[in-house]
């Protein structure tokens, strides 16, 4: 057993001895192949780590993404960068915010919807309300970062509001989203943005910068409350006034409506008389909302005057192009359909009748007129020592305030009881 090992062992010896000398006579061939065969190893070594290496990187993305998802904080890959905030740095952004700004102080809606085309509308009717108290925005400062689109900017708007009838402006602060539309005109927006966009603004106003600027404004404006009484007291009662009215005119809206369909339903059930018995229905009707008195069915045509809320006039006719003629200081005047309700009809039998009825109303609003009872003040308006805007003011009434109505003059003035005082206010802020 023994020698049959010691036979295979030298065996193996003279063959590992043959195929030595074999390498040694043909190193040339062998050693290139040799070093070829180590380099695929290596190769095949380093591709199967790096397979590996992508394969968790994935892996760890793709749990991150599920659990940001399941945390409600997904903004769909969406890390904003961080840029300097920049201080009135782009003059055509500043124009757009300051026609803005403007537009709201003066009421005018046509050009706040023309800018931002998600006003609704009840921020439409608190706009518009609202712009009865302000009297000017004398600060604007705009700071931008760039949007997620080229020419569209993350815009903070520090202003300052300037109320009637108050010396120190109020400081604030407004975020927007400015862009350019399908036409290339910058439009703003404060509050409809989708989701990429509202995540975008919420990343970029969590920097530090922007986080540092709304802290300085917020506490220039709790300051600034905290040592004047009278504008605090102020700030509070607008709040409640303009909440109070944009429900009440929602309301009066929404009995308006209900009384047309009212009406087209009687009117559409109602046999037409004989044309003996026909009546001449006269309507009066009243303003909606401070609108423009023309001379003609155009908005092009000359202003004649400016109705008031609440002011009264005859109904002439109302017409199918959306504008109705009413009776205005005993001529023909034009005022838009949308903006008047019927408050009263009479109906007459002859034409002659109608004439003396408009006769009547306006004797009746040329002459002076006794009262007994309350008027409710339409718009802020301040009270004079008499019937003259030269004349001493004795204070300021807010819209919905009520006076004791002692005389409505015929030279536009309303004699009435302020603070324990005779004093006088145009009969056009009042009711």
């Amino acid at each position: 057993m023994n020698h049959s090992n010691q036979n295979k062992m030298h065996e193996l010896k003279e063959k590992f001895m043959i195929a030595r000398d074999w390498v040694m006579d043909h190193n040339k061939i062998v050693m290139p192949l040799v070093l070829v065969v180590c380099v695929l190893i290596t190769i095949l070594i380093a591709l199967n780590a790096n397979q590996r290496e992508a394969l968790e990187k994935e892996a760890q993305q793709a749990a991150m993404a599920v659990a940001s998802e399941e945390s409600g904080n997904s903004v769909e890959g969406l890390e904003a960068p961080t840029f300097e905030l920049e201080e009135n740095a782009h003059p055509e952004i500043n124009n757009i915010v300051r026609t803005y700004y403007d537009a709201q102080a003066s009421g005018d809606i046509e050009t706040i919807s023309s800018l931002n085309t998600y006003l609704n509308e009840i921020e439409t009717i608190r706009v518009q309300e609202l712009s009865k108290y302000i009297e000017s925005y004398p600060v604007l400062t705009v700071y931008t970062k760039p949007g997620l689109t080229e020419s569209s900017y993350v815009a903070y708007v520090y202003s300052e509001v300037k109320f009637v009838d108050m010396d120190q402006p109020l400081p604030g602060m407004q975020t927007y989203y400015i862009g350019l539309n399908e036409n290339g005109d910058y439009f703003v927006t404060d509050g409809t943005y989708d989701n990429t966009i509202w995540n975008y603004i919420k990343e970029v106003t969590l920097q530090d910068d922007v986080v540092d600027l709304n802290n300085k404004v917020v506490v220039e404006y709790n300051d600034l409350l905290a040592g004047d009484e009278e504008l605090s007291e102020f700030i509070a009662y607008l709040k409640e006034k303009i909440n109070e009215d944009v429900g009440e005119i929602l309301a009066e809206a929404e009995k308006a409506d209900e009384e047309s369909e009212i009406q087209m339903a009687d009117a559409s059930s109602e046999e037409t008389p004989a044309e003996e018995e026909v009546q001449t229905v006269i309507k009066t009707v009243k303003a909606t909302d401070v609108v423009n008195i023309r001379s003609s069915d155009s908005e092009e045509a000359d202003k004649i005057d400016k109705a008031q809320i609440g002011q009264e006039f005859t109904l002439l006719e109302e017409k199918g192009n959306g504008w109705s003629k009413v009776e205005y200081n005993g001529k023909e005047a034009y005022i838009k359909s949308d903006y008047l309700e019927v408050v009263s009809e009479e109906s007459v039998e002859t034409e002659e009748a109608q004439e003396e009825q408009v006769a009547e109303n306006t004797q009746a609003a040329s002459s002076n007129e006794t009262a007994t009872g309350k008027v409710r003040v339409l718009e802020s308006v301040r009270v004079r020592k008499s019937a003259s805007t030269d004349a001493e003011s004795l204070g300021t009434v807010y819209a919905g305030e009520e006076l004791e109505l002692i005389m409505k003059q015929a030279d536009g003035w309303s004699k009435v009881k302020y603070k324990g005082q005779t004093g006088y206010v145009k009969s056009e802020f009042v009711k």
